[in-house]
Parts: structure tokens; C-alpha cells; sequence
């Protein structure tokens, strides 16, 4: 998502450190040596994988030629073919990207556009499996698609699962005025490694013509702009979001008193293509006439700072892949008619709102009036009607409340009502109060993260360094890999141990969503207009 710098900052941390946390070893040196490596082939050639028994991973497959020297900010070409098996036992370089918090020296590399396959092993029946390719999030300046260990799904939904590089930040999301605007070589990729889905599924079992995309945060937010990217038709077949509605935005002060207002997460062209000329002219290639080559000339790390990485984080509307502002594309049903699945976390700004603690305290109802103040104007007090100080444990979850349900739930639920009035849609709120914590955020007294932003992948991507707590956890976390699979099925989520899921139904008076959480009864329809008080955010700003 895009907040102000310190939030998208900390958003740094939740997609590097996934690098690490959520890439895990599922089987044993031992084991795997009992095991005959798997061969699969591409249309460029054969790639040997790594066999765990009930499924194999095939890593590091590139999908397009590596955007280095003069392929920098051109659209990616098809990969070159290779002679005799390519080893695809270990992932490709995650892209160039900050490092956690923005400090330090950036990662990665631009030879970064690979792939991961994980599929059953056992013959695919019929037509194929469904196929659900996974964008990942990061704030458009982070992450990676090896950092997610799709076993989970694989394994309890007989599907294939694809994960994916794609440009990030200035590499990714540069526009200059010799490049004609701002092409979105981000999004570009993205399609590239459809194309790739396309033309080689069936090669692992999978059916081409049954893809899911899906994707967290930035990735849900590059799901929308494909959902609305004429160039993506008949890639995908079905959609699923998770905590990146197409329509959020962020008041002043969300993060820190006085913090710009962001009110939309999409740029236009022209604000790309400006800010991409002054970059140039900072970085000594001012000349419009070499301008391009003298900054293809440039070495990464002269590029990858925190001030052009951080200028570069928003896919931009108004060109030949996206020629529409995608939340205006959606609400005018000028998208691409398929299932959705979208939701949001319980308690998503807990994540960014426990960070900024540290700097910016909120300890008590003057300080969290001064905020709501700075943020909502002449609305400040309707706001503290709503949610009271003295309604929660502290004042900082109730400005936590605030923010999510403003910034992420009433984004969400109208993205939800925008859909549904074309296009079979389902709606989810994932609401464990009790999710493990991202580790590495500060334990603040009396702030728990409960369900905050990016808490919901632990249970689609289990991970041994931050695992799951309780058997009923763990309970949850099948439920869901069901409800997801079974959605990339069929388009409707559906699983034999959990719930029926009602469709959300946009006429009527309040539409439902389902709330995912542990135990007796935690997975269950809710109102979430009338919980969350969207109506009343409708009205301002949301």
C-alpha cells in the first residue's frame, strides 16, 4: 500500500523480512535424497526441481530476458531458450529493492525476472488443476515471490501455484518523457509471467484456462490494475484481493500529525513522467536528447535510494496498459467480467499505527482528539462519536480503528458493492485476534497487532519462523486454504470442513462478508458496513 514515507517505509520491512521469514525448508536433506529429482519442461527448455514427496518446487525459472543495460525500462522480452536441463532448485535474485526500514544499502539485483512452481506430483486429472498465481506485496519498493512457501495450497486444494518477481520502485514504475510517459514496466511484467502461465501449465499439471490471480497489499492493488488492464485479457479467469482495495485512500496525519493526505493510491502519467524529469535532471542526465542512455548508464545502487524508490511506488493510469484509473474502471464496470474475492484484516492500521507509536505516541483522549483534529477537519468530532476513546482498551486502538476502517474496510466494502453489480463477488474479513506477530515489530504496552496488515499470510503461507500458535490456528488456516482453492475452482469459496460462504449481494440493505477466525463459530457472515460504520466514511472521504 502507499501511505505516507515512514508508512510506506514500514512497509519495507513486512515484504524484506518475508524474504527470510516465510521461506522455509519443507523436507529434509536426507529426505530429498531419496528422491528422484523432478523434470518438467517449458517452452524454452527442461528444468530439473526439487521432489517433497506429495509435491515439487521448480524455482528460479526466468520468464523474461534479465532488464539490465539497455533492456532497463524497456517492456520485458520473452526469455532465451536453454540447452539440456536448467537447475531450478534454488529461486532467482529478488528484485532491487530497500532494504528493511529503508536504511542501509539496497538488495537484490535487476536480474530478477523468475518464477517458482509449486505443483502436485501425482498425474493432474482431466483438463488439469486450477492454477493461482501469486503477486506479493511490498509497497511496490520490496518483496519477492520465493519468500512464499505455497505448500499449504498445493497440498490441501490440488492445485499449481505460481509466484513471481516483478520490477519494484524506480526500476519498476519510472516514467520520463523520452519513454513516452510512464509505461508500468511493473504491470508489464506481471503480464509477462501470465503469458508465461499461459503457455506452460499444462506442462505441470495445471489448466491454463482456470488461472487465479492473487496477491497481498501492492499485489492485490496490481490484481485490480490487471482487472482493468485491456492488455490482460483472457490471462485470468478469476480475482482475489487481500488488503489492497482499488479505492483506498489515506487522510492527512494517517501515520504521523501532519502527514500528506493520500487520496488515491494510483498516479497519472503526467505526475510519473514530471517527477521522472526531475529525477533526471538531480541525477545529471538533464539533456532530453541522451537523457535515457546517460540514465541506463547509471549503476543500480545509484538508482536504488530511499528518496527514488519511495517516488516511484504507484502504478500510473493513463497509458497503453492502463488507460483507465483502475477504482473509477471498476465502479463503471469497464473491467474484466470474472469472480472476486476480497477482503480486508479486522485491524489492518494496527501495523503502521504500532511502528509510528514509538515516535508519535498516542497516550491519551487529548492527544488522540489533536489527531482525529488534524485528520478529519470539522468531522473530528462525528469521528470521536463513533469511536469514543473510553469505547477501547487505549486511545491508540482507537485511532488504530479509525485509520482501518477509513483507510482499508469502507475502501473495501465499496470496491465490494462496485464489483458485485456486475460480476459474482465474495467478500472476507480475516479477524484473529490473536494472529502471531510479524516478528521484529515493537511490542508497545497495551497496543496488541491483533488482525493487522499482512496477518493473514501465515495461514495461505505457513513458515517456521512465524508459525501458527494454536491447533485451532492451524484449524483456521486449512479452512481458509480450502475456502481460497476452492475458489480458484469454481469462483465460488467453498470447502468441505468450513461454512458456506454467502455471495455478497450488493441490493441488499446489508451485504455480508465472511469473518475468518479461530474457534466455535468464528467463521460466520457479519455486517461489516454497519461494524465498521461505513456509511458514515462514505460520506467522508472513504
Amino acid at each position: 500500500m502507499r501511505l505516507t514515507r515512514f508508512a510506506r517505509r514500514t512497509g519495507v520491512a513486512l515484504g524484506a523480512a518475508l524474504l527470510a521469514l516465510l521461506t522455509t525448508a519443507p523436507a529434509t536433506p536426507a529426505a530429498l535424497a531419496r528422491e528422484a529429482p523432478p523434470v518438467a519442461g517449458t517452452d524454452h527448455g527442461r528444468v530439473r526441481g526439487t521432489g517433497h514427496g506429495s509435491y515439487a518446487t521448480y524455482e528460479g525459472i526466468p520468464y523474461a530476458q534479465p532488464p539490465t543495460g539497455a533492456l532497463r525500462w524497456r517492456a520485458p522480452r520473452p526469455a532465451r531458450p536453454w540447452a539440456g536441463v536448467r537447475d531450478a532448485t534454488r529461486p532467482g535474485s529478488p528484485c532491487v529493492q530497500l532494504s528493511m526500514l529503508g536504511t542501509g544499502a539496497a538488495s537484490g539485483a535487476e536480474d530478477c525476472l523468475y518464477l517458482n512452481v509449486t505443483a502436485p506430483t501425482r498425474p493432474a486429472p482431466g483438463r488439469g488443476r486450477p492454477v493461482m498465481v501469486w503477486l506479493h506485496g511490498g509497497a511496490f519498493i520490496s518483496g519477492a515471490g520465493s519468500a512464499y512457501d505455497a505448500r499449504r495450497l498445493v497440498t490441501r486444494g490440488d492445485v499449481v501455484v505460481v509466484t513471481l518477481n516483478y520490477r519494484l520502485g524506480v526500476f519498476g514504475l519510472f516514467g520520463h518523457p523520452a519513454l513516452g510517459g510512464a509505461p508500468d514496466f511493473t504491470l508489464a511484467d506481471q503480464r509477462a509471467a501470465l503469458r508465461w502461465v499461459r503457455a506452460n501449465a499444462a506442462r505441470f499439471g495445471g489448466d491454463p484456462r482456470n488461472v487465479t490471480l492473487f496477491g497481498e497489499s501492492a499485489g492485490a492493488l496490481s490484481t485490480c490494475a490487471l482487472l482493468a488492464s485491456p492488455a490482460a485479457a483472457g490471462l485470468f479467469h478469476r480475482a482475489a484481493l487481500q488488503s489492497g482495495p482499488c479505492t483506498a485512500s489515506f487522510p492527512r496525519g494517517s501515520t504521523a500529525p501532519g502527514s500528506p493526505a493520500r487520496g488515491s493510491t494510483w498516479a497519472t502519467q503526467d505526475e510519473t513522467r514530471d517527477a521522472g524529469a526531475a529525477a533526471a535532471r538531480r541525477l545529471g542526465c538533464a539533456d532530453p536528447a541522451t537523457a535515457l542512455r546517460c540514465l541506463r548508464a547509471l549503476p543500480a545502487r545509484k538508482l536504488a535510494t530511499p528518496e527514488l524508490m519511495v517516488a516511484f511506488d504507484r502504478l500510473s493510469y493513463g497509458n497503453a496498459l492502463l488507460p483507465r484509473r483502475p477504482d473509477r474502471a471498476l465502479e463503471s464496470g469497464r473491467f474484466h467480467r470474472m469472480p472476486v474475492l476480497q477482503g480486508t484484516n479486522h485491524d489492518e492500521m494496527r501495523f503502521f499505527v504500532g511502528i509510528s507509536l514509538v515516535a508519535h505516541p498516542v497516550p491519551d483522549e487529548r492527544t488522540y482528539r489533536a489527531r482525529l483534529a488534524d485528520s478529519f477537519g470539522d468531522a473530528a468530532g462525528e469521528v470521536a462519536a463513533l469511536y469514543p476513546a473510553g469505547a477501547y482498551p487505549t486511545p491508540a486502538l482507537a485511532w488504530a480503528a479509525v485509520l482501518t476502517d477509513r483507510a482499508f474496510t469502507c475502501p473495501a466494502f465499496r470496491t465490494d458493492r462496485a464489483l458485485a453489480a456486475y460480476v459474482p463477488t465474495s467478500a472476507f474479513e480475516f479477524s484473529d485476534p490473536d494472529a502471531p506477530v510479524f516478528p521484529g515489530l515493537p511490542r508497545v504496552a497495551g497496543f496488541p497487532y491483533g488482525a493487522a496488515h499482512g496477518f493473514e499470510l501465515p495461514y495461505l503461507f505457513p513458515s517456521d519462523a512465524w508459525p501458527l500458535s494454536s491447533a485451532a490456528q492451524v484449524r483456521l488456516a486449512e479452512t481458509m486454504a480450502g475456502y481460497w482453492t476452492g475458489f480458484a475452482r469454481t469462483g465460488v469459496p467453498a470447502t468441505a470442513d468450513g461454512p458456506q460462504w454467502p455471495p455478497f449481494d450488493a441490493r441488499a440493505a446489508s451485504p455480508r462478508a465472511q469473518t475468518l477466525r479461530p474457534g466455535p463459530g468464528g467463521i460466520r457472515p457479519v455486517d461489516l458496513g454497519a461494524e465498521h460504520h461505513c456509511g458514515f466514511w462514505n460520506r467522508h472521504g472513504a
